[in-house]
């Protein structure tokens, strides 16, 4: 039984929406991404800090905190 779990784990190739591809193991063939971490924007560094800190920022307000900024 466990033999026949190995041979269906094979090489397989990922592709993202930007482009990028890569090689991982999986029982298919070839899987299709949206994001991956060349174009993620956590992983490149474009995320903004409001998109950061949005939730925070509006607990603060709601409940009358103060920030650093503030």
């Amino acid at each position: 039984m466990a033999n026949k779990r190995e041979s269906l784990y094979k090489d397989s190739k990922v592709i993202c929406a930007c482009g990028e591809t890569f090689e991982t193991k999986s029982t298919k063939d070839e899987i299709r991404v949206e994001v991956c971490s060349k174009c993620h924007p956590f992983y490149t560094g474009t995320q903004t800090r409001a998109s950061k800190s949005s939730n925070v920022d509006k607990f603060n307000k709601k409940y009358g905190f103060k920030t650093e900024n503030n």
